[in-house]
């Protein structure tokens, strides 16, 4: 078991030069996993990547919003089409970042989680599962989405408000690079750490 989240040594931020520092149970005393993912840094896509989503984050450190870090990143990696795959209950908001992104030199690409309009029985999905157990519901489409933004040829998409496990076949199927805009959470207006934060208190039950 990787244990980086119960890990007071720090060794990794440190830089250290020999392993006298590292947890027993520090995942890189075993296994291939660090090598091979260095490896895969060798490929300049990659690389790119890395490098402007630094430059990002020390440039606009405690500054810039997470709005703000999508655009610069995707000027940095000189994107111009941009995929937005959106939660139908967020189309205000989608409608505003599409503007904004669109202001800023980007071409846009939207996308609605129920697009094409697909009735949720028809893939198997029982009444139990649906809001009304009677007539048309449509689904949320999330491989449609992906497929979409591949045949629109998007150079980076970005995520907003998709439901948890839609968001998972949205990454799966899409072609380009995606990052996540805004996390869904209906309860806590899409902000999923108060339930973290307000552990001891509001949200103990929770926990247990």
């Amino acid at each position: 078991m990787s244990m980086c989240a119960w890990c007071e040594s720090y060794a990794c931020s440190a830089g250290q030069d020999d392993d006298r520092n590292l947890p027993v149970q520090c995942p890189i005393r075993s296994g291939q996993w660090l090598p091979l993912a260095l490896t895969q840094y060798e490929a300049e896509t990659n690389r790119h990547i890395a490098r402007s989503a630094a430059d990002v984050e020390t440039s606009g450190y405690c500054k810039w919003t997470r709005l703000e870090e999508v655009m610069e990143f995707a000027k940095r990696m000189e994107y111009r089409r941009i995929g937005l795959a959106f939660c139908s209950g967020l189309k205000h908001e989608a409608r505003i970042v599409a503007n904004l992104f669109d202001a800023r030199g980007f071409e846009t690409v939207t996308a609605t989680c129920s697009c094409g309009g697909v009735h949720k029985g028809d893939i198997g999905i029982p009444p139990e599962s649906r809001f009304r157990t009677e007539g048309f519901e449509a689904m949320c489409n999330p491989i449609g989405q992906a497929m979409l933004m591949n045949e629109k040829s998007t150079d980076f998409n970005v995520v907003l408000g998709l439901c948890v496990g839609h968001d998972s076949l949205f990454f799966r199927y899409a072609e380009a690079p995606a990052t996540v805009l805004a996390a869904k959470d209906r309860v806590l207006a899409h902000n999923p750490l108060a339930a973290v934060y307000l552990k001891n208190s509001y949200y103990r039950r929770i926990y247990g």
